[in-house]
């Protein structure tokens, strides 16, 4: 597996406790091979046409690029924002051990 076929997917959640529940389930149904649950993020943001805050936790997900749509639907299942962030950002490089284990671990499509 190269860099290029992984992807490091950033989710906010409202709690670490629901971060560990999403994480808990992209790592055991294969959709990622590890997720780091970063509690006391502080997010600012507009929402509803005004300034908000809010106190979050940050998800960091490792995953194969071919398996991004069906974590991106897990993640949406299971979250309890409307509308989650879920980004998506292309590894540029990467230890050749770590990228290999990312791709031996995330099922693939049908697999």
């Amino acid at each position: 597996m190269t860099a290029t076929d992984t992807l490091v997917v950033l989710v906010t959640t409202s709690s670490a406790e629901e971060g560990q529940r999403i994480a808990r389930a992209l790592v055991a149904e294969h959709l990622a091979a590890c997720v780091n649950v970063l509690p006391g993020v502080r997010s600012v943001f507009f929402w509803d046409g005004q300034l908000q805050e809010a106190a979050e936790a940050l998800l960091v997900v490792k995953t194969r690029r071919e398996c991004y749509e069906a974590l991106q639907q897990r993640v949406l299942e299971l979250h309890g924002y409307s509308v989650p962030e879920v980004l998506a950002l292309s590894v540029e490089t990467g230890s050749p051990a770590y990228l290999a284990w990312v791709g031996d671990t995330v099922r693939t499509e049908g697999g």
